[in-house]
């Protein structure tokens, strides 16, 4: 009998001592260097946004914030890897809409729920797109068309399977005829060369060809105007009830400390209300759409439900 309390004291002292030394290490938090996992290329708009985010915390942490650029697998290879780090708080990821995508199309083991999510950073809205002097002045004419001529338009798509463009077929039940490009670099000019009827890219991408009239918008893919572009009306206005888009948000492991979310959260909370955040993020053309924990956590959820009936759609 006495072993087995000198046994269950001892158990008793351990657990205690780890859980002393444990919010120690939450109390001193950061007491090193935190690490950024950017799963896309350097340069490209998911690097943009956090490399700057990445700069306005380390004001508020104390400490740099270095960034790593681990590609593969269309966002895949960097997020798995974000999602499998220690969760001390030290390794951050920049989690995009794919980490919803990939696993419903079976392209990945890593999903949103591998993840905290704390907070999101940016959402670009699909924009339609046509040339200058298109026949097509509003998003209607283009679906009208579409409804009338089947599988006729030509469409020049970013990426396979294209969300932005399913969301509308699917929604009324018409058909494009999409022609696979390498991303906008490659898209836009197809619709400036007549090569195809329309694309849809994001405000950002297209900015300077609608700055300079080369491009006109049909529509925009949000529940409200981009503050870029503010006389784009949005497709709802229109009368159609569809939206997509692209986004961007900050996750830790799961079961990271919430002390230490706590001050990963006001760090970010703080940054993207930092007047340098905000000026290069505008200067890039890149918006700023932030949501708290609880938000985000709910805003992924809902478009899980959006991209998996579309997934749902394509294994029909």
């Amino acid at each position: 009998m006495r072993k087995v309390v000198v046994i269950f004291l001892v158990l008793a002292i351990s657990v205690v001592s780890m859980a002393g030394l444990f919010r120690k290490k939450s109390e001193n938090f950061p007491n090193k260097n935190i690490s950024m996992i950017v799963p896309f290329s350097a340069g490209g708009g998911t690097d943009t946004v956090g490399r700057t985010l990445a700069k306005s915390m380390e004001k508020y942490l104390g400490k740099s914030i270095v960034i790593i650029n681990k590609t593969g697998g269309a966002g895949a290879v960097g997020m798995t890897a974000g999602a499998k780090s220690k969760p001390d708080g030290y390794t951050l990821t920049v989690v995009t809409r794919e980490i919803v995508s990939l696993p419903l199309m079976n392209l990945a083991q890593v999903k949103a729920d591998d993840f905290d999510l704390l907070a999101l950073i940016n959402l670009e809205p699909a924009i339609i797109l046509v040339k200058q002097d298109s026949k097509y002045k509003s998003a209607k004419d283009l679906i009208e068309d579409a409804r009338k001529n089947p599988g006729t338009i030509k469409m020049a798509s970013t990426a396979q399977p294209n969300f932005y463009v399913l969301c509308i077929e699917i929604n009324q039940n018409v058909k494009f005829n999409q022609i696979p490009f390498n991303g906008a670099a490659e898209a836009i000019p197809a619709v400036l060369g007549g090569h195809a009827d329309f694309t849809i890219v994001t405000p950002g991408e297209a900015f300077s060809q609608l700055k300079s009239g080369q491009l006109r918008a049909l529509g925009v893919m949000d529940n409200e105007r981009d503050i870029r572009l503010p006389n784009v009306v949005t497709l709802k206005e229109q009368g159609y009830n569809i939206s997509s888009a692209t986004w961007k948000g900050i996750g830790v492991p799961k079961d990271t400390p919430e002390q230490i979310k706590k001050i990963l959260i006001s760090a970010i909370d703080k940054a993207v209300k930092d007047p340098e955040f905000i000026e290069v993020m505008k200067k890039a053309n890149t918006s700023i759409r932030y949501m708290n924990a609880k938000d985000f956590t709910e805003f992924v959820k809902s478009d899980q439900k959006v991209i998996g009936e579309i997934v749902e759609q394509l294994n029909k």
